[in-house]
């Protein structure tokens, strides 16, 4: 297949997607959407780019895109070159007062900051919050 023909699949099942998404981008605009972003997607740098464009494509389709996200596979990392062990139970991790912080500060200082840092690349469209900040 050469990539004149590739491209044009492509562009092809874009456009069909995004036909496919009209009724429900007309239902939700407006709206406040909560979106979950982790697993796979988040040590993918392709997955992640495509993410943050994603979230601007809603933005200015009207729709108001919250993102949630986690951050399992860099506490990991980040726990493992500290020395600090990391117990789960029944697939859920056991936090200890001594790993929190370093979940907050991988969670608040690397994680979030790279997810505003792909949607603002952008515009200004993103601010980081997290829930302590109340």
């Amino acid at each position: 297949m050469s990539n004149q023909q590739r491209d044009r699949e492509m562009a092809l099942a874009k456009a069909s997607t995004l036909a496919n998404a009209l009724p429900w981008l007309e239902k939700f605009q407006g709206k406040t959407v909560v979106i979950k972003f982790g697993g796979n997607a988040m040590v993918d740098d392709e997955l992640k780019k495509a993410f943050a464009e994603d979230i601007v494509f809603l933005r200015h389709a009207g729709l108001r895109p919250v993102v949630v996200h986690g951050g399992g596979p860099q506490i990991t990392e980040m726990l493992d070159k500290l020395g600090v062990e990391s117990t789960f139970v029944a697939g859920y991790r056991v936090t200890t007062p001594e790993a929190m912080d370093v979940v907050r500060m991988v969670l608040t200082g690397q994680v979030q900051r790279e997810i505003v840092g792909l949607i603002n690349a952008h515009g200004t469209y993103a601010v980081g919050l997290s829930g302590e900040d109340a």
